[in-house]
């Protein structure tokens, strides 16, 4: 299992019952449609991205990285963001994945 944050294992201990419901809302979201697990986890890549969320980013790296997503495929979404987001989110975005990347 990946480690979690310091204020992620904060929050479930806390407030066990909310984190439990969310992870099931997680689930169930992830479930509900045709998408394979690959497409699932670049696209809550690319989301966490556009919306220019780094904890969001960092824990759609590690899920999509413990899937068996590249990193190359990971470089790749960021590397396509400079068109539709703008150079500045892209390699803000690049500097949030290489944080990752250089954990490993």
């Amino acid at each position: 299992m990946a480690k979690l944050p310091k204020q992620v294992n904060q929050f479930s201990k806390q407030y066990p019952k909310i984190w439990h419901a969310f992870n099931e809302l997680g689930e169930r979201c992830h479930e509900a449609g045709p998408l394979d697990e690959k497409t699932r986890r670049l696209i809550k890549l690319a989301l966490s991205i556009g919306a220019g969320l780094e904890g969001a980013t960092h824990s759609a790296v590690r899920n999509a990285r413990r899937t068996g997503v590249t990193a190359d495929e990971i470089n790749h979404v960021a590397l396509l963001a400079v068109t539709t987001l703008g150079l500045p989110a892209a390699t803000r975005a690049m500097t949030w994945i290489g944080d990752l990347q250089e954990a490993e």
